[in-house]
């Protein structure tokens, strides 16, 4: 089946009630619930909610095509309209989603808020990062990821909340909400093959940014998200003590503590003149919550 993105408008949830809109984005093999089906909901002051399902996963049309990240930008996009100022909060493939429709649509985006972005620098440098791994060579052969998912839906699929104890249970059931194509192909050609750091470099000095991330990342490199946080003056990152892949999972309370603070701020300060090629150099530099 293939259709123009523009005919795919992805399923959407609206919550809540504010002045300004907040958009949640999960991430690869999650849906909607992973924002909503922990001890707390993600909700944010004076702000209503917008959750999607991403293109091919949950509840959103699962077409037989390739996953680009145009694609994706461009079904969200026709999800998104009349949205004229929001906040986007992406995790993981939906942050570098995020990144990539702040880059396109700058003057729908006031702010960003990027969950364990995946920072490689592009297939190679994917590849070596999973080849430190156990195991990690899977992720890095398409044919093996492929089978991998194949294997996961269609025979420990509604197993998998029992197996995986230490996610919430609507977690582990929507990790087969989707397709081996919509699957493998987002994670090739939206984190693997695409590099994103042209995309931050169109956002520096216009959007402010900030990343959350843990410090016991063994999915999305830890330094890939520093090197891009330490060289942009408007971008700010709170490195989360002994917090894996999912910081939104593990330490709910402490990642709307920092976003709230972090909007609050902002929302005092008066505009900051662009930051010169020092300023740039030195960054904001990186904290670590324990």
């Amino acid at each position: 089946m293939r259709m123009g993105t523009e005919t795919l408008p992805l399923k959407r949830f609206d919550a809540g009630e504010g002045r300004h809109c907040a958009v949640l984005l999960h991430g690869l093999g999650g849906t909607h619930r992973y924002w909503t089906c922990g001890p707390v909901s993600f909700a944010l002051s004076g702000h209503r909610t917008v959750l999607l399902d991403l293109l091919g996963f949950g509840e959103s049309p699962k077409p037989w095509f390739r996953y680009s990240v145009e694609r994706h930008v461009a079904a969200l996009h026709a999800s998104l309209a009349g949205e004229r100022s929001v906040t986007l909060v992406g995790h993981s493939l939906g942050a570098a989603l995020a990144l990539a429709y702040a880059a396109r649509y700058p003057s729908v985006v006031r702010r960003l808020v990027l969950i364990s972005l995946p920072n490689f620098g592009g297939a190679e440098g994917a590849t070596a990062w999973f080849a430190r791994q156990r195991g990690g060579w899977i992720y890095t052969n398409m044919w093996a990821t492929a089978i991998a998912c194949i294997l996961t839906r269609r025979v420990v699929g509604r197993l998998l909340p029992r197996l995986l104890r230490d996610i919430p249970r609507e977690v582990a059931e929507d990790l087969v909400a989707h397709t081996m194509v919509s699957s493998t192909s987002s994670l090739w050609e939206a984190l693997y093959r695409h590099d994103l750091r042209a995309e931050a470099e169109a956002t520096a000095q216009i959007l402010p940014v900030l990343m959350l991330h843990g410090s016991a990342d063994l999915t999305a490199p830890l330094a890939g998200a520093q090197e891009l946080a330490v060289a942009r003056s408007t971008w700010e990152m709170r490195v989360l003590d002994g917090v894996d892949h999912h910081p939104w999972l593990r330490a709910p309370q402490e990642c709307l503590q920092h976003i709230e603070q972090w909007l609050s701020r902002l929302s005092v300060q008066a505009p900051a003149s662009p930051a010169g090629p020092s300023d740039r150099a030195a960054g904001l530099g990186v904290r670590v919550q324990s």
